[in-house]
């Protein structure tokens, strides 16, 4: 009765293995059409083809990153140098003759240097005063409008509207 027995759990082992087997062989199958289709690509393309396209427009960002960041930095350049402060007084130079015709604007760069410009209006014509900036500082003294423009300008007032 011993070997039946065994003779019966063999065969059982046998049918499970092989129900393992068939399952392992369907699977493995399935398994291989993905792949036959995942390496014939679209079109009949192939992979490597397709992994060398992606690796050409790779190195096409790069260049066109590189170029970008360039043009940036010329920007950056461009925009320290160029005036982006600016501070406008409206004033009445001589009272009584014709309102606020004359005006004191400051403008400066992005280290705070760049120049105050005075027009003074009046009856016999119109004058105009040019001051140089440096670091926020001139050398020559300035007038009370010439000071609150270049306040203006420097952010330590604000624009009266």
């Amino acid at each position: 009765m011993n070997n039946e027995l065994l003779l019966y759990i063999l065969i059982g082992l046998n049918v499970v293995l092989l129900a393992a087997v068939i399952f392992v062989c369907l699977r493995y199958r399935t398994i291989y059409r993905a792949y036959d289709a995942f390496m014939r690509g679209r079109d009949a393309e192939s992979l490597e083809q397709t992994i060398m396209d992606q690796g050409m427009d790779l190195m096409l960002l790069k260049e066109e990153d590189h170029a970008n960041k360039e043009a940036i930095r010329s920007l950056n350049r461009i925009l320290r140098s160029s005036y982006q402060k600016f501070g406008i007084v409206h004033y009445n130079a001589f009272q009584g003759m014709g309102g606020n015709l004359s005006f004191a604007i400051a403008l400066l760069d992005y280290t705070n240097s760049g120049f105050v410009l005075n027009s003074v209006h009046s009856r016999e014509g119109c004058y105009v005063y040019v001051k140089t900036v440096d670091a926020g500082k001139t050398e020559v003294l300035l007038g009370t409008e010439e000071q609150e423009a270049l306040e203006q300008a420097l952010g330590y007032r604000d624009r009266e509207q």
